[in-house]
């Protein structure tokens, strides 16, 4: 039988298994040698691993990831939107992926079975400037090709989707919609592992170092990390840190930048009285001048009603509210020449951020312009989330997919490849993602070309 009929045969008999006896399997059986090792258990690193794995069912692949669980962080705290492309310029490979991962999600969690809802999103203007943006901001959209995308020219228009919501003129996406992206993460990760992937968890990555004794030809990279110090051998790596990527990538020799700045954004829950207010997204018209897309109205799976973010710098990485600080971490963040440069440029906005942060009843201002009859009473303080920013050294947003190798001549220099940017809207663009990552891994590491290609299909 030949080596191809043993790996099927042994890959179908698996598939066939209960999901909770396929995760005892994997567990019992853990081999601690890959071909490939991807770093970082969140929705763009599963996906990825998902995707090279489904191509390529006859390597070992493994995902480690530093916390007790998957979606840890930036994927498991977001507003949980499924984005339509309307933003981004046209061309790019922001919007491109992101028209493409809408369609690949909606069929992946109909496949699923994942809960999710299409209650699409209106982008409102409210004065006269915010009109002409929002009109360059349609031709934008129909140039993405964003699904059924509507132009709205009255209040009377606006309010016939959104009843207590009032405006000039707005933006309809109806194919826009909600969904937990850290279920789907996991449910990527239960793909990966029916087709044989193993994945540690409370794994954080010390070091990387060559192999020593007879496996180095075979397996030239050592992962030292975890708990107990384990040591994973393997022939490849991906990192897909997020919020470490640029760490990861300085223990690989590659430079710091562009650096990973924290900005933490934080929501407010809306009084369970007033959720019958709120049918859909509502979102203000993006200001050019700054880097985020302003507070919105967002409503959850559970029901919930999210109104914000804000955008403050996080004084610690992964720091959900004030009082999470990492006194080195904010240091290095402080004294960064591309921090202090953005800083610079957007002093007031920043500071307003600030302001808004510790006194609630300023955040309403920007939100009674959509609602006027949501108080400040009718809120509370409610979940954040930090996002990885990439920044150079100019102080410009890194608005575009940076990959990296490690320095120098060693075994790591080529056989390790860092995603030190998958930009927002990350988890929507997820399985588009994937897919240009996982020809970037076959192009970088000549996977696939002395071997067969068949593909599994994991749905």
């Amino acid at each position: 039988m030949s080596k191809l009929a043993i790996i099927s045969k042994r890959f179908l008999q698996r598939s066939n298994l209960p999901i909770i006896q396929q995760r005892y399997v994997s567990l019992r059986n853990r081999n601690k040698d890959y071909d490939l090792i991807v770093i970082g258990g969140g929705i763009v690193g599963v996906a990825s691993a998902r995707e090279i794995l489904q191509r390529h069912p006859y390597l070992r692949v493994a995902i480690v990831e530093k916390e007790a669980k998957l979606a840890a962080h930036q994927s498991g705290h977001n507003s949980g939107v499924i984005h339509a492309g309307i933003y981004y310029k046209p061309g790019t490979l922001k919007a491109k992926l992101c028209v493409e991962g809408l369609h690949l999600t909606y069929a992946y969690l109909d496949k699923k079975k994942i809960p999710y809802k299409k209650c699409g999103k209106l982008i409102v203007a409210t004065d006269n400037d915010e009109v002409k943006r929002l009109l360059d901001l349609y031709e934008r959209g129909k140039k993405n090709n964003v699904p059924h995308l509507t132009l709205l020219h009255s209040e009377d228009e606006i309010q016939k989707i959104e009843p207590f919501c009032q405006g000039l003129k707005a933006l309809w996406s109806p194919e826009t919609g909600i969904v937990d992206w850290a279920q789907v993460t996991q449910h990527y990760a239960m793909d990966f592992k029916t087709a044989g992937g193993d994945i540690f968890c409370n794994y954080k990555v010390q070091q990387f170092t060559e192999t020593k004794g007879e496996k180095i030809a075979a397996y030239p990279i050592t992962i030292h990390g975890g708990r107990n110090h384990q040591i994973l051998l393997t022939k490849n790596v991906l990192a897909c840190g997020g919020l470490q990527s640029d760490l990861l990538a300085e223990k690989t020799g590659c430079p710091r930048e562009p650096r990973i700045i924290p900005f933490r954004g934080e929501y407010l829950l809306l009084a369970k009285e007033k959720q019958h207010m709120i049918k859909g997204n509502i979102y203000p018209v993006p200001d050019p001048r700054f880097p985020f897309l302003g507070v919105h109205f967002t409503p959850r799976m559970d029901g919930s009603v999210w109104l914000g973010p804000n955008a403050v710098l996080a004084f610690k990485r992964e720091g959900y509210k004030w009082s999470d600080v990492n006194i080195f971490e904010l240091i290095d963040a402080l004294r960064y020449p591309g921090f202090i440069k953005l800083a610079s440029k957007n002093f007031g906005f920043g500071l307003k951020e600030i302001i808004k942060s510790a006194f609630i009843n300023l955040q309403m201002k920007d939100l009674q312009k959509f609602i006027p009859e949501i108080t400040e009473y009718d809120v509370c303080r409610g979940p954040a989330g930090v996002r990885a920013q990439a920044l150079s050294l100019t102080g410009e947003l890194v608005d575009d997919f940076v990959f990296d190798h490690g320095a120098g001549r060693s075994p790591l220099a080529k056989r390790i490849l860092h995603c030190r940017n998958a930009p927002s809207p990350g988890a929507t663009s997820s399985l588009a993602i994937a897919k240009m990552v996982a020809d970037k891994v076959e192009l970088e590491f000549g996977i696939g070309n002395k071997h067969c290609n068949r593909t599994i299909n994991l749905g």
